[in-house]
């Protein structure tokens, strides 16, 4: 396919490599002219401006660093729509709010134009060799359509079903594995304070929902079934969170983010759920949060 790719940056330059690789026509933009000759070496045509980059093209592809950048170089006076051929894609792959990504896809779309959200996920060593993983906001066909494209970039695409939801995922999932990045820090740190060897906690957190996590654990089984019968109190959990917390302070580790969580099942056992299983926890948010939908 003929395409445009605008944002040549950690990752956006390996994956346009690799769209070379796989036999595709690049026009690509970015403001640093070393990364653009880097893919003209490559075999890519340069550009002078999105505008540019997108003219006489099938697709276009942003990879950018925020929402208002992805919005001028789409629909900025200079921006790609304003040479983008009737019908060609315009899709983003860039990790930006979800509510910019939808009012950008809203006014692509009132000019005609089809739209996909498709961030990444996994690294830039993941980008160097083509194994991204690819979330594609769109329908089944869509993406069998921009398949050649994405298989370049990825060794795994996931079809999230409709425009928006790619980006959603993307950012629950950073939230998720981010948060999650700092809670294992203090696990990891009360492990050196207590003179426990890293190495024997990770055989036990590998094999527990410490570290699968309670997405395909243990909510599973419970919660998302509707059944709140206990395999773990509530009010168990409160309790050996408590335990660690006092063991840390008394070996004078800092530990915020389980102090936090010890107040969330704190409330939750308050509210009367000290008996459920403790991955009514959801409930308890979802309750906290005022949500009755489930889906």
């Amino acid at each position: 396919m003929r395409v445009g790719f605008v944002g040549l940056g950690q990752m956006g330059k390996p994956m346009a490599l690799n769209l070379i690789k796989g036999g595709h026509q690049l026009r690509v933009f970015d403001l640093s002219t070393n990364a653009v000759s880097a893919l003209v070496d490559a075999g890519a045509a340069p550009a002078s401006s999105p505008a540019d980059c997108a003219r006489d093209v099938e697709a276009v592809i942003t990879m950018l660093p925020n929402g208002s950048i992805v919005r001028k170089a789409l629909l900025g006076d200079d921006g790609g729509l304003t040479s983008l051929p009737k019908g060609a894609w315009v899709i983003d792959m860039s990790t930006i709010h979800p509510f910019e990504s939808d009012a950008i896809a809203e006014e692509i779309e009132r000019k005609g134009f089809p739209f996909v959200d498709a961030p990444v996920g996994r690294t830039s060593d993941h980008a160097v060799r083509g194994e991204l993983l690819i979330l594609a906001g769109a329908d089944q066909a869509t993406v069998a359509r921009l398949a050649p494209l994405f298989d370049c970039m990825g060794s795994e695409t996931i079809v999230t079903g409709a425009r928006g939801r790619g980006i959603r995922v993307k950012i629950v999932n950073n939230f998720m594995s981010i948060a999650l990045n700092a809670l294992s820090a203090e696990a990891a740190v009360l492990c050196e304070a207590i003179d426990l060897p890293l190495e024997e906690a990770l055989k036990v957190m590998m094999g527990t929902p410490a570290g699968k996590g309670h997405f395909t654990t243990t909510w599973p089984g419970r919660v998302l079934k509707g059944d709140l019968s206990p395999t773990f109190m509530i009010e168990l959990a409160h309790k050996d969170l408590g335990i660690a917390l006092d063991l840390a302070n008394q070996v004078t580790v800092p530990m915020p983010l389980g102090a936090a969580a010890r107040e969330v099942y704190s409330a939750a056992r308050a509210a009367g759920r000290g008996r459920q299983d403790w991955s009514a926890i959801l409930e308890h948010v979802r309750t906290v949060a005022a949500r009755t939908d489930t889906k």
